[in-house]
């Protein structure tokens, strides 16, 4: 396995549910991966505390994570993934008995 590319604060800067109008509604829309394996983020009235998991799949370096937090004050739990394509991250996030939407995040 490489090193782990993903650390550091990402911006989200499209999402397939929302528009930027939203993603950016309290913040600007981002997610972090910190060093430990934990993170966060945030996107309109949505945030989340997560767990990931770095690892590498069809020689691909993804991270997949479970999240809870909440949904305009409701709470809510969910999972995800994100890969890095060019000098992006993609993935999804989904929110359980909820929503699921893609997005694109850059430093």
């Amino acid at each position: 396995m490489s090193k782990n590319n993903f650390i550091g604060k990402w911006y989200i800067s499209e999402m397939e549910m929302w528009d930027k109008d939203y993603i950016d509604a309290e913040l600007e829309g981002y997610i972090l991966f910190n060093t430990d394996g934990s993170g966060e983020f945030q996107f309109g009235y949505v945030y989340g505390f997560m767990n990931y998991k770095y690892t590498t799949k069809n020689n691909e370096d993804i991270v997949e994570f479970i999240w809870e937090g909440n949904d305009e004050c409701n709470l809510a739990s969910g999972r995800g993934y994100v890969k890095i394509v060019n000098s992006s991250v993609v993935g999804s996030v989904i929110i359980d008995n909820g929503d699921c939407s893609t997005f694109i995040a850059i430093r």
